[in-house]
């Protein structure tokens, strides 16, 4: 029998839920290209979701519970990476069921323990761009339709929920960063490997980096770190903490939710958050402490700097306080590729003004720009296909041998060639289901200089606004207990 929640007395959408385009916001003079300002055609699938010969059956499966649909990535053998084949499934299923009054959510997921996708199938890539032009506009063709793809999950209008389960990296965040809700188990690894392998971290990399907490995206954009579960949860990356056994129960409850035709999209989204809170099971204690609070002092005095020398001064200089962290981050900096570190910093500076459109419009063009460069071949022979993995001989090989005009390059789009065309024009600023994220320290701060209440009653406030929510409370203390100081006055922000 189908559970029936009781939508009566609604309140009016807020405004966020309008579909109309808002007005880019013009860069910086060396990355101004006008093409960018030319707004995309509405456009069918069609012509991009066709199944072409060599295409894998079964890489992608679809099934219907009631009134959720689920979509598993069904190659666990290669940790379920993300390619050509499995993107022109998923895109019609998605703009079927956007129309379909049957489909009231979509559910993503990774067939066995281990991923739910850990990244774009590069190998295949690589391989493919050493054929010359043909191949490397090949390439650049799959990351195009990719980014259509997690467009559409993040423009969509009905709940998507994705479940982080096991390995969740490159094409993996893109399918799941973009969801309203983003659910983390205690298998869960993140991570944006990309500079890895002489790459940049795309798939809207350069939207929810730069927006998280303090410096957090550009340490992790360019460091390639790995959290765990907790941690993403803790960063902000995952809306969820829920344990990988209740998994198969959430599925079964979210697909008895039914809402009325006429229930918009918050309040479908707020039915969801409150099942998931069903299953809570409380968040354990973070024993790895990669984003303890030693390491986040740390990032924050070294990675707010806008060139990578400067990053790598002042990491050399924090050994005198961190001196474990500081040499390991010395260590991983100094292996990636010095083109894709210098690239990564200036989209993470430059894609905090990016809306989300604009987001995968330059990311398609960065990414067709590295296609055609040396790097990510090698990379992905050297890291990943080579048995045992050996460095890349990078080229070139140093961050001194990157020029300004070099950088400059991956951002501009070559005359004549038009920016890469979404299947809708919806665009915004900020992810309008932030809310079901912990609070950020942003938030915290707002809260702290317009209030000047005591800790607890500013904690107290942070758990009643988010209605009780698993770790709020904790990081708020954690948040106060670094950021302020105690006054007669109330709290002051440090």
């Amino acid at each position: 029998m189908l559970l029936r929640h009781s939508f009566s007395r609604l309140p009016s959408p807020p405004s966020w839920i309008s579909r109309f385009p808002s007005p880019a916001m013009p860069l910086r003079a060396k990355v101004i290209n006008p093409a960018f300002q030319a707004t995309s055609s509405m456009s069918t699938s069609a012509n991009i979701t066709k199944e072409l010969p060599g295409d894998e059956a079964d890489d992608v499966l679809f099934n219907s519970i009631y009134g959720l649909r689920s979509i598993e990535l069904n190659r666990p053998k290669k940790l379920n990476s993300l390619n050509g084949s499995m993107v022109r499934k998923i895109l019609p299923r998605l703009q079927e069921w956007e129309k379909s009054h049957l489909a009231n959510i979509v559910l993503i997921s990774g067939a066995g323990p281990k991923a739910l996708c850990a990244g774009g199938d590069v190998a295949a890539l690589a391989l493919q761009n050493e054929k010359g032009i043909e191949g490397q506009k090949a390439s650049a063709d799959f990351f195009g339709l990719e980014y259509r793809l997690d467009h559409l999950i993040a423009t969509y209008s009905k709940p998507v929920i994705s479940f982080m389960d096991g390995i969740t990296m490159g094409g993996g965040v893109g399918l799941s960063m973009h969801a309203p809700f983003r659910i983390a188990t205690e298998r869960t690894v993140f991570a944006m490997p990309e500079t890895t392998i002489g790459f940049f971290p795309d798939v809207g990399g350069s939207f929810f980096l730069p927006r998280l907490d303090g410096q957090t995206g550009t340490y992790l954009a360019l460091t390639s770190a790995r959290l765990n579960g907790v941690q993403a949860f803790n960063a902000g990356i995952a809306t969820h903490y829920l344990h990988s056994s209740v998994l198969g129960s959430v599925t079964q409850r979210l697909s008895e939710l039914v809402f009325p035709d006429n229930v918009a999209l918050p309040e479908r989204l707020d039915a969801v958050n409150k099942t998931m809170a069903e299953f809570a099971v409380g968040i354990p204690s973070d024993e790895a402490q990669v984003l303890g609070s030693a390491n986040r002092r740390s990032i924050e005095r070294c990675f707010g700097f806008n060139t990578i020398e400067e990053i790598f001064q002042a990491v050399e200089k924090e050994k005198e306080t961190n001196e474990k962290w500081a040499k390991e981050t010395l260590d991983t900096l100094s292996t990636r590729s010095p083109t894709s570190l210098k690239v990564t910093l200036r989209q993470m500076r430059l894609g905090k003004e990016w809306d989300i459109a604009e987001t995968f419009k330059r990311e398609h063009q960065i990414a067709a720009n590295f296609m055609r460069h040396p790097d990510f071949v090698e990379g992905v022979k050297a890291r990943l296909m080579s048995k045992p993995a050996r460095q890349a001989e990078w080229q070139p090989a140093t961050l001194e041998e990157v020029s300004q005009e070099t950088v400059d390059s991956f951002f501009t789009v070559p005359e004549g060639e038009a920016p890469l065309e979404l299947l809708n024009n919806t665009k915004y600023r900020n992810y309008p289901h932030k809310r079901f994220t912990l609070p950020t320290e942003h938030d915290i701060e707002q809260v702290v200089r317009n209030n000047r209440m005591s800790k607890t009653k500013t904690v107290k406030h942070f758990v009643e606004q988010w209605n009780q929510k698993e770790g709020v409370a904790e990081k708020v203390y954690s948040v106060l207990a670094e950021r302020t100081k105690d006054g007669e006055n109330g709290l002051t922000w440090v």
